[in-house]
């Protein structure tokens, strides 16, 4: 008789919640914001299952001192509309650096989530701030060194 070899996995116990902390200072934001999304994912679990949320938290500081090569810095535009006619407001990379750092880095990794109801979940599970300073010491968040 065969036994079926086609097995699911499904995780039945609640792991705690873990925080880690990545510093984005001086760090290439396609570089980092990959490695952040498949961090997030679950993907460098053993225990990875595609529809599965991981429980873990990603605390992004520094934001405002990303790095991006080339003439990216003057070149690359975001572009948001307010819905009514002519709000298209268009900003280089550099305006918006200065103005909303956080911005960058949440666009970048949005992009690279699964585009589903997963992907909003862990969407809400990163938190970015433009400088050291984060309100989660409490949490005692792992530090992780990106390539």
């Amino acid at each position: 008789m065969m036994e079926n070899r086609n097995k699911t996995y499904v995780k039945t116990d609640k792991e705690p919640r873990k925080w880690y902390i990545i510093d984005a200072k001086e760090q290439n934001l396609g570089r980092l914001s990959s490695q952040i999304a498949y961090f997030l994912i679950g993907k460098t679990n053993i225990t990875y299952t595609p529809h599965v949320k991981n429980e873990i938290n990603i605390i992004i500081i520094n934001s405002k001192l990303i790095e991006i090569t080339g003439n990216k810095r003057y070149q690359k535009t975001y572009k948001r509309h307010s819905g009514r006619p002519g709000g298209l407001k268009v900003e280089s990379f550099d305006k918006l650096q200065q103005k909303m750092p956080n911005k960058i880095i949440e666009h970048s990794i949005k992009g690279m989530l699964p585009k589903n109801t997963l992907g909003k979940k862990l969407f809400t599970q990163i938190k970015i701030y433009p400088n050291h300073i984060h309100p989660h010491s409490s949490q005692k968040p792992l530090s992780i060194k990106l390539n």
